[in-house]
């Protein structure tokens, strides 16, 4: 690590005397610049453009400050099409989820600046590792269904592509405040140097956001920071960009009891334990605490008028622990030698645990694209390798014999090398039509080595997950898009994309069933309209999977949702998306996705079976034919009202999200209710003559209080005389809060 950061100050310095001696080269004033962004540094190829046969949503810097006051990036994008955002603690802020088009996150890929963010080996993207990010942000671009070829994990049912911010060409300070519900507070401060003569521009963030979050004890303790230097020459751009964070969050990863929604809504089991004189206790520790930190060096050389290179090279450190209270507990299943009572052997006890992440994730992307008038052409590919740690420790126990300090009782390591190579073109034919073709080859090699955190009650060992899978997918794209004038444009397009199972598909499943990469073919068909005071666009999509990994209503118990191979099923719906400007001062953008979401001849299998007195008697398997996706609504729909008068903004946001199952069953008994929630947002900016600007914001969430969930997920469900009894678990969502902000530019 410590060579990394020197290798990096080193080649940072030696990029600041390269720009001393080539002056020359920047013939641009600093005055005659808005911005420089790393558009020209990132693999812009990743992006969609009007010319895209692709389902794709825009959201620029200035919507994102607007909606930035404290809430995870999930909560930024929740006005895009067939996007649904969650919060573990209720607000928005710590740990959050997301789904687009009823797909979970774990299969919708991110990059952050052409660099994969998604998590080598669960496929999330952990957000809240990276708090206030979007203040360091230029835009974001998702891209729905296959999208175009991209780096990391494949995207099975969206791609999320962010762009950091950009150099600005004088130099500036920024300082922001949010203060709020629940003691929410976030404090930002950035500054930049501007362009210099040197042709170097240098920037800084840095940030903090608490918050004790709606249910009890969920709170988050985020930390974060951003700095960019960078070279800008006529024909060499190199940036050298850098950003972290750390979180401390309380755990609130299993909702709540179903049966205290109405009663005791904020109540967080998670913590909870018996001391030795009976009484009811929450420990004060039961937190995940990890610090994630990322660099990249982007380099983007212009070889002549058509011809461009781009590279990045990247690394990311990941380390951190959850720590957990866990009540009667096997002695044998952590490794520990029984205390006796009265001569006997003890077979339980309490005990402290952690369960810790090490790991590293390097590699480089790259792309040759050549432009000209009737062909733009793109080579690239990228090289990554992550290695990772997982081990648990022991930190204290009740009635221990000769415990060691920080007794460990599992460890394994994984290692995934990949590698992707793509083209990609794009052909004008008779000046309206163009066609794309889009070809990417992508090879995994995963292997795991050691035992898991699961102990086999059979073997009396901690299961053994040593092994190597090897994966070699092609993901190739058509599309042909036909520009009918400057207005109107029509398209469509076929991809097919493949995915790998991610560790908890090979941790959390028995031996005689082992996962199954999935597929998907996608179908794509829409059209677009954009005029200054209309815009309208419709896409009608078609996935058709073969074993799709589907969500299965139930959660590890690290609060991972887990997953399994379904051999058929489809998502196929439509979006219709919207704009109108109705006068100067007022519009109205809306958007809704009616959708489908099947799974073809589903048996539920191996329903236990218990009498009256919860004696096991069998289990069932429940032969169900077609059934709802869980997880997946029929109805999003999102309507945005917003008034530009004088210095003020108001936005009113409301936002429809139907029932969605919690299993796969289509069983109402496990579901989650349809939900209607309005937000509005008032800001107002003050110009002063010594300041570029003061800015005030205001967010009320939940207006009119609607008491609704956004998520939830099975703890058991079982026959028990005769009668399906579930245990179910749902995450709450805030009561009518408010985010209240300042911020002062100079």
């Amino acid at each position: 690590m410590r060579q990394i950061f020197i290798t990096a100050l080193v080649l940072f310095n030696s990029f600041f005397n390269f720009g001393q001696s080539q002056k020359k080269l920047v013939t641009s004033t600093p005055d005659s610049i808005k911005q420089i962004t790393l558009n020209e540094v990132v693999v812009t190829s990743l992006r969609a453009s009007d010319r895209s046969a692709v389902a794709y949503s825009s959201v620029p810097k200035e919507t994102i400050e607007q909606r930035n006051l404290g809430q995870d990036i999930p909560y930024l994008l929740a006005l895009t099409p067939s996007f649904i955002a969650t919060s573990d603690g209720g607000t928005g802020i710590g740990y959050t989820g997301f789904r687009i088009r009823g797909t979970d996150g774990n299969r919708i890929n991110v990059t952050i600046n052409g660099v994969p963010f998604n998590d080598s080996e669960s496929h999330a993207s952990y957000f809240v590792d990276m708090p206030d990010f979007a203040s360091s942000l230029s835009s974001v671009q998702v891209q729905r269904g296959v999208g175009t070829s991209t780096n990391g994990a494949a995207a099975f049912g969206a791609s999320i592509n962010m762009l950091t911010e950009g150099s600005r060409a004088k130099p500036y300070a920024e300082i922001g405040s949010t203060i709020g519900s629940f003691n929410t507070n976030k404090n930002t401060l950035k500054v930049g140097t501007g362009l210099m003569k040197s042709g170097f521009a240098f920037d800084a963030r840095l940030s903090n956001v608490t918050s004790d979050g709606y249910l009890d004890r969920a709170s988050a303790d985020l930390k974060s920071y951003y700095f960019t230097g960078g070279y800008y020459g006529d024909k060499t751009t190199l940036k050298f960009v850098t950003f972290g964070g750390h979180e401390k969050t309380y755990q609130a990863w299993y909702g709540v009891k179903s049966d205290l929604l109405k009663t005791n809504r904020t109540y967080n089991e998670l913590g909870e334990y018996t001391d030795a004189n009976g009484k009811t206790k929450f420990y004060d520790n039961q937190v995940d605490d990890y610090t994630q930190t990322h660099y990249q060096l982007h380099w983007m050389q212009t070889l002549n008028s058509k011809l461009h290179f781009n590279a990045s090279a990247h690394y990311t450190k990941g380390y951190g622990f959850y720590e957990e209270y866990k009540q009667d507990r096997k002695y044998k299943e952590y490794g520990l030698t029984p205390d006796t009572l009265g001569g006997v052997a003890l077979k339980k006890t309490d005990l402290v645990r952690r369960k810790w992440l090490d790991n590293d994730f390097y590699g480089v992307t790259y792309a040759l694209s050549y432009e000209s008038k009737i062909i733009n052409a793109t080579f690239g590919g990228a090289v990554n390798r992550y290695d990772g740690d997982h081990f648990g420790n022991v930190i204290w126990v009740r009635n221990a014999q000769n415990l060691q300090p920080n007794h460990e009782y599992y460890r394994s390591n994984s290692i995934k090398d990949e590698f992707n190579i793509y083209a990609k073109g794009t052909a004008i034919h008779w000046e309206k039509l163009f066609s794309t073709i889009d070809l990417q080859y992508r090879h995994i090699n995963y292997s795991l080595n050691g035992v898991s955190d699961k102990f086999n009650s059979n073997t009396n060992l901690m299961d053994d997950i040593t092994n190597v899978y090897k994966f070699d997918f092609f993901n190739p794209k058509v599309g042909l898009t036909y520009q009918f004038n400057k207005e109107n444009n029509a398209y469509a397009s076929f991809s097919i994309a493949n995915r790998e199972p991610n560790r908890s598909n090979y941790t959390d499943n028995s031996t005689s069933a082992q996962p199954k990469p999935e597929r998907l073919y996608d179908t794509e068909i829409g059209y677009r309209f954009q005029s200054p005071q209309f815009s309208a666009s419709a896409n009608f999509y078609y996935m058709n999977y073969k074993d799709q990994l589907i969500l299965t209503g139930k959660l590890s118990d690290i609060g991972e949702a887990l997953t399994s191979n379904i051999p058929e099923s489809y998502r196929a719906g439509i979006e219709l998306v919207a704009g109108v400007k109705m006068t100067t001062w007022l519009k109205w953008d809306g958007n809704v996705t009616l959708s489908q979401n099947k799974i073809l001849n589903f048996i539920e299998e191996g329903v236990d079976m218990y009498d009256a007195d919860w004696n096991w008697l069998d289990s069932k398997d429940n032969v169900l034919g077609t059934t709802d996706i869980a997880y997946s609504p029929n109805v999003i729909a999102n309507s945005l009202f917003t008034v530009n008068y004088e210095r003020f903004t108001i936005g009113l946001h409301s936002n429809y999200v139907g029932k969605q199952y919690i299993d796969n069953t289509s069983d109402n008994g496990r579901s989650i209710d349809a939900y209607f929630v309005n937000n509005l947002n008032v800001g107002y900016d003050l110009a002063l003559k010594k300041m570029k600007a003061i800015s005030f914001n205001l967010l009320v969430n939940n207006l009119f209080n609607t008491q609704y969930v956004t998520n939830g997920w099975t703890w058991y469900s079982a026959y028990v005389g005769g009668e399906r009894v579930n245990d179910l678990r749902f995450f709450p969502q805030a009561s009518t809060n408010f985010l209240a902000s300042i911020s002062l530019k100079f």
